[in-house]
């Protein structure tokens, strides 16, 4: 069981911000900007090179909450950032797909 999937089971106690049957979102305990929320499927698919044709509808779902979030959490406005971290040189800690919301400062380019 990832460390994600905890979460969602309430094993693991985490600032939730927004859940529905396919999406579970929560701030980061390490956040890398003001606003860090990750945005995970609730059903595991363990990075994006994984994912595959069945997965589409998922995959919209996640970009879907990912926008709401931002906008709820006041970053439509000045901008926000959607980190996907594929394998272990990309940072990638968790072996559940998700994606970082990060906003609520100036974001420099290139980010690495």
């Amino acid at each position: 069981m990832t460390l994600f999937e905890r979460i969602d089971a309430g094993e693991i106690p985490a600032d939730i911000v927004f859940k529905n049957d396919d999406v579970l979102a929560f701030r980061d305990i390490h956040p890398q900007a003001p606003v860090h929320i990750l945005v995970v499927p609730r059903r595991v698919i363990p990075r994006l090179g994984e994912a595959g044709e069945a997965d589409t509808t998922l995959l919209g779902k996640l970009l879907l909450a990912a926008k709401d979030i931002a906008k709820s959490e006041g970053l439509a406005d000045s901008g926000y950032r959607l980190v996907i971290n594929h394998g272990p040189h990309a940072g990638e800690s968790v072996p559940h797909l998700h994606l970082h919301i990060l906003g609520g400062r100036p974001m420099d380019w290139p980010p690495g």
